[in-house]
């Protein structure tokens, strides 16, 4: 590009550069994360209580709905949007999620998921082998199937960096890390995010499960309200 610019220059045409450039670069955020950090951009996304708690204490049963069904299709739009969605193997043995897009239009994201012992049920709808997904695990199984890929980790160490690896040779450039509370502080701890959508609902819980925590040095924040319900964007300000 520099050099075509050059070649209009010294035939006499004016050339103007920078014109919305803070605004291109956020269109092509995603390519230019995975290009510079070789990593996918990374979107971490919650709904949380008015009192700042993710869910209620439980081992089993339903989660407490803290989404209305507009914000459910806008997440489902998130993940769309996304090449690929991560959650921990707590979220996916209590909530069951099918991580698809079913309330919006698009492709579906791959399905990750962490899985160190390879003891998640295998009837959950992660495996209903309709979505590609890969299960990061300590030992690979020797008969993966067409959809279920297993990835082995060393669990030994931070997992997240691996995980970040793994994603960049399979040329996801793009994640969206949808929980529990400890994937999601733990991705936060690391510096390994880039933006974040926090929906803060009216309901109060008392007690329950921590939000995740993100300090506020560390992104400006953008509200989009949805009746009583308000979507956070939060976009981290951490320089690159």
């Amino acid at each position: 590009a520099g050099r075509g610019i050059e070649k209009l220059r010294k035939a006499g045409i004016e050339v103007t550069v920078g014109v919305l450039e803070e605004e291109c670069r956020h269109l092509i955020r995603r390519f230019i994360t995975f290009n510079t950090l070789k990593r996918p951009y990374i979107t971490l996304k919650w709904a949380e209580s008015a009192d700042g708690f993710i869910d209620i204490n439980r081992t089993g049963g339903k989660p407490i709905i803290l989404s209305n069904p507009l914000t459910s299709m806008l997440v489902h739009k998130k993940r769309a949007e996304h090449d690929a969605i991560l959650v921990g193997r707590h979220t996916a043995l209590l909530d069951n999620p099918s991580l698809s897009t079913r309330n919006w239009y698009g492709k579906h994201p791959v399905r990750l998921v962490i899985d160190k012992e390879l003891t998640l049920p295998r009837d959950l709808e992660l495996f209903n082998g309709k979505i590609k997904t890969f299960v990061f695990t300590r030992e690979s199984p020797c008969q993966p199937n067409a959809l279920t890929e297993y990835i082995s980790l060393d669990f030994n160490k931070d997992i997240l960096p691996q995980i970040m690896e793994v994603l960049y040779q399979k040329k996801i450039q793009s994640l969206l890390v949808e929980g529990g509370s400890i994937l999601l502080q733990s991705f936060i701890d690391s510096g390994l995010w880039d933006e974040a959508f926090i929906e803060k609902a009216p309901l109060r819980l008392n007690n329950g499960i921590q939000a995740p925590s993100i300090q506020k040095k560390h992104f400006k924040l953008n509200k989009i309200y949805f009746g009583r319900e308000i979507m956070h964007a939060v976009h981290s300000q951490i320089q690159r």
